[in-house]
């Protein structure tokens, strides 16, 4: 037990209590840092998401250029200021790098560890937390996102398809191999439509996560489809969920990529559902670069991106009358709250739902017999 009664933290412990030190600085910031890590590993947070907490405190410790018990709010001020107007970080993220340097310093601040005494030891003072309120971004709307940002239109998307299928013919004419990968990038942008999908979603499913739908019999092989990679909440694994085919033509833009075309592609014995050029499945950048490539050459909107395709697919279908909660299992949102930010519904279609309204209330005040 330690002098204040507790058992001797994870510092003392990481720096070998008894061995002099001949780096002092860095030796305590390398046992700080290891120390946080197990901390956060012990939560059972993902290694990916520990991975990126450490970059985020060390480029801070970088750009402050001091130690961590020499860290003040001065220093946060600074460094929130370089990322915002240098960086050019949107409000979400500046958040989140604020948020992890605000639990190291909480980390580093808790006598269960032993890092304060440890400081005093060889410093003669301790670390402080920095970010408090009144130096942090805080959460004021949860639509942060570009507000230039939006769905397609109705036309928009069979526009975009369509210059995606003329690509593929005319690289084909030409007598060029380029036609496969060409036909793989229409493909996807249809199926990521069809599904509602995020990037990273689309791009890694595999050959087996299409199943059938007994209560959608007409959709054969692919009623259903297994998300395996869906949007982890923070530290979590990625999250699950299965979604069901709604759009008729899905089945069959699926089977003609994965019977007659993928398997003339070069690593075509992948279990991915998009197998690249180069590798076993295709790339982020890739699907990036052709969708903004094919959005301007169809002369479409330059705020569209890949995330369009999922903000369409929420809107259409609730334009179309599905039910909300239906729309909401389907994209895996947990809150309804959420699933209404990425709706984009037209002006025509709340007018036809405020005309639908109306009809149902008039008819209802004319019923005979009705008593006011």
């Amino acid at each position: 037990m330690g002098g204040n009664g507790l058992i001797p933290g994870s510092a003392r412990l990481h720096l070998r209590d008894g061995l002099p030190l001949l780096r002092p600085d860095e030796q305590v910031f390398e046992a700080m840092i290891k120390g946080w890590r197990n901390q956060q590993l012990a939560r059972n947070l993902s290694l990916g998401y520990v991975n990126d907490q450490e970059r985020t405190v060390r480029s801070f410790s970088r750009h402050a250029d001091v130690m961590p018990w020499q860290w003040t709010p001065q220093h946060v001020d600074e460094w929130s200021a370089d990322l915002r107007a240098v960086h050019g970080l949107v409000c979400s993220t500046l958040r989140n790098y604020q948020g992890s340097l605000i639990q190291f310093c909480d980390f580093l601040t808790n006598p269960a560890y032993g890092s304060s005494d440890e400081c005093l030891r060889y410093f003669g003072t301790h670390p402080v937390q920095v970010v408090y309120d009144w130096n942090a971004a805080t959460h004021a709307d949860e639509a942060e996102g570009e507000p230039e940002r939006r769905a397609f239109t109705k036309p928009e998307p069979e526009q975009f398809f369509d210059h995606a299928d003329e690509e593929v013919l005319r690289v084909r004419g030409k007598g060029r191999k380029g036609w496969l990968p060409a036909f793989r990038d229409a493909a996807l942008f249809k199926v990521a439509y069809a599904y509602g999908l995020r990037r990273n979603e689309t791009r890694m499913l595999d050959l087996t996560d299409f199943g059938r739908n007994p209560e959608g019999r007409e959709f054969g092989e692919y009623g259903t489809l297994l998300v395996r990679y869906g949007k982890a909440k923070k530290g979590s694994p990625p999250k699950r969920r299965s979604v069901l085919t709604v759009l008729h033509w899905t089945p069959r833009t699926i089977e003609e990529w994965m019977s007659e075309v993928r398997p003339g592609m070069r690593h075509s014995t992948s279990q991915a559902l998009w197998p690249s050029e180069r590798g076993p499945r295709v790339g982020v950048q890739r699907l990036d670069s052709r969708f903004a490539a094919y959005r301007d050459a169809a002369g479409l909107d330059p705020a569209l991106e890949f995330h369009s395709l999922r903000r369409s697919y929420i809107t259409h279908l609730i334009e179309d009358g599905h039910d909300p909660l239906f729309v909401q299992q389907q994209v895996g949102h947990d809150h309804a709250s959420t699933t209404a930010i990425y709706t984009c519904v037209s002006s025509d279609f709340r007018t036809r739902s405020l005309r639908r309204v109306l009809d149902a209330t008039i008819k209802a005040a004319l019923r005979p017999g009705r008593t006011s």
